[in-house]
């Protein structure tokens, strides 16, 4: 019966390894027990932060349409108020658009809900 020698498979997996941690500084690019680590850290940096990203634009486009709203006269939440009110179902991403790219357009919408 012959022995089976690892050797082939841990140096296959070692580089793979080393060649995901290509980017990273001194010993997270150089040892593999380092290596490791980093890579763990990294995914678990990079799924946390797939949800903060959603959070982080969300509150970005909220700013953008307060800032458009007051500068129509209205507030924020009256503005959402009002829009929820006359039925217009426009999400925040492109209300936010709207006020930057378009703001004679963000400023009929506001009309309507202040009306509303």
């Amino acid at each position: 019966m012959a022995r089976v020698k690892r050797g082939v498979t841990s140096h296959k997996r070692h580089k793979r390894l080393l060649n995901e941690a290509e980017g990273r500084t001194g010993t997270n690019r150089k040892l593999i027990k380092r290596a490791k680590e980093a890579q763990l850290h990294a995914l678990a940096y990079a799924t946390r932060d797939r949800k903060q990203r959603k959070r982080d634009f969300r509150e970005l486009w909220i700013i953008r349409i307060n800032a458009a709203a007051r500068m129509n006269g209205i507030t924020y939440s009256k503005l959402i108020a009002g829009l929820k009110k006359a039925n217009i179902d426009l999400d925040r991403k492109v209300l936010a658009d709207i006020a930057v790219r378009d703001a004679a357009t963000f400023g009929k919408i506001a009309e309507v809900a202040r009306g509303a």
